[in-house]
């Protein structure tokens, strides 16, 4: 009876997916993934706001240790991503028992990986944190901080592989409930653990881990009860071609935010010859950054079930209209959200460091910086998640890489040698410029193939 029931559900849901009016239907999966992604920025920005009350070396910290949780979350997105843009298409194309499959397959290799790098970085804590960039002041609240976070790897992973499977069956509430709780109980641990209980940043670092657990927990039971695709324990079945299908639709991921977290351990370096203020103030950019973007993030998730959906059943007219809508809609928000960032720059880095007029002074320049280029990241990350849902795997990891990577990485080396401390700050707004670029030379030609109703799998459209 159950599963006669779950069949009629994915039924339903296969047809509102590929015959819904495509608007209305990315905005209404979008809401539960907008406030996700902004409860988890928040969370995120909570760490350094109250860490930021211990001091400025304590905020650096918070920055040197955040390329480690980038790097845990990129590759808790690549298992994710992977497996739930696979099961969107199996679905899509009415194969049920391959997307179980796959389902059990992303999520048990998630916990197996984060124990390797639980172990592992345990174990190198000490020269990691040096190679992250911290100083010698800093030290100290890296590696009290870091050593913490690592314990939480393994289910970190899988709820993150959790949340991208029920997001990209398009049970986008469960997700958001996951999400959203853990978030709120983060914020609320924080000055509990960080300040009544006199735990320092070690507080924050248990009250990550431990929100993330919750989250965790949440997650399974939003599995279990949805009527989605379950995940069994016997159902796990890796296999070389599953792998490959998986790291076609994860490996966007893992490049962009991969990279992501070696950018970020560039730009610590290249700022710390100017000390503790500029470490601190370009971690609370970045954070702040991630807030802003991250409704833009969480509209173009909306958009992802329903291209997966219908390019599994081959309606690809649906595929290229909804992503000129997310194109339009994200540019105009982010158009918003950069005048106001560039007026309330002072407000807004104060809000972290009050205290410490470098901080404030640096971060209201990077921050204006970055404001002027922010409106096209929307173009960028939305032909990322075209790309990477319909299996253009090379395209798809080039547009991921080229922001937080191919191009960042070698200017956080060769604009700070001219330009100084002016030159870390020019880093990402000159990267995502470029960025921009590129995606238009990578996504216009696929964007061409789907308009004339074609795959453009089959018409070899990946360079």
């Amino acid at each position: 009876m159950a599963d006669t029931e779950t069949s009629a559900a994915q039924a339903r849901r296969f047809h509102q997916m590929t015959e819904a009016p495509i608007e209305p239907l990315i905005c209404k999966l979008a809401v539960p993934t907008i406030i996700s992604m902004l409860i988890t920025a928040i969370y995120n920005m909570a760490d350094t706001f109250f860490v930021g009350k211990l001091g400025t070396s304590a905020t650096g910290a918070v920055g040197v240790v955040f390329p480690l949780m980038a790097l845990i979350q990129s590759i808790g997105f690549f298992y994710g991503q992977g497996s739930g843009n696979y099961i969107s298409r199996q679905l899509g194309a009415q194969h049920q028992e391959e997307a179980e499959r796959m389902a059990a397959t992303g999520f048990f290799l998630s916990i197996l990986t984060g124990l390797a790098i639980t172990a592992v970085g345990l174990a190198l804590r000490s020269p990691l944190c040096h190679l992250l960039g911290a100083t010698r002041t800093i030290f100290p609240y890296a590696l009290d901080y870091m050593q913490i976070i690592l314990c939480g790897a393994p289910y970190m992973m899988a709820a993150l592989v959790l949340n991208n499977q029920l997001r990209q069956q398009g049970n986008a509430t469960y997700a958001m409930v996951g999400l959203v709780s853990g978030g709120v109980l983060n914020i609320a641990l924080d000055p509990l653990f960080i300040f009544a209980f006199d735990m320092g940043i070690s507080g924050a670092a248990w009250a990550t881990i431990l929100s993330q657990l919750v989250s965790f927990v949440l997650l399974l039971i939003g599995i279990r009860v949805s009527d989605g695709v379950q995940i069994r324990l016997r159902k796990f079945a890796p296999s070389a071609r599953r792998f490959a299908a998986l790291a076609g639709g994860g490996l966007p991921s893992l490049c962009r935010q991969g990279l992501a977290s070696v950018a970020v351990t560039f730009l610590n370096t290249a700022a710390r010859p100017y000390g503790d203020a500029a470490i601190a103030a370009m971690s609370i950019v970045t954070r702040v950054s991630q807030f802003a973007g991250s409704a833009m993030i969480g509209f173009g998730q909306g958009f992802q079930p329903v291209c997966g959906y219908n390019y599994g059943a081959r309606r690809y007219g649906r595929v290229r209209r909804g992503f000129w809508f997310c194109v339009k809609s994200s540019f105009l928000v982010l158009l918003g959200l950069a005048v106001l960032g560039w007026v309330f720059a002072p407000q807004i880095i104060a809000v972290f460091r009050a205290d410490d007029p470098d901080v404030i002074r640096i971060g209201v320049r990077t921050l204006r910086l970055q404001c002027l280029s922010f409106p096209l990241i929307g173009w960028v990350t939305m032909c990322n998640m075209l790309l990477q849902n319909i299996a253009l795997t090379v395209r798809a990891s080039l547009v991921a890489a080229s922001r937080q990577g191919l191009f960042l990485i070698p200017l956080a080396i060769l604009l700070p040698m001219g330009f100084a401390l002016l030159g870390v700050q020019l880093c990402q707004p000159v990267s995502d410029a470029t960025a921009c670029v590129l995606s238009i030379f990578v996504t216009v030609p696929v964007l061409r193939v789907l308009a004339r109703g074609e795959n453009p799998a089959q018409r070899h459209a990946n360079p």
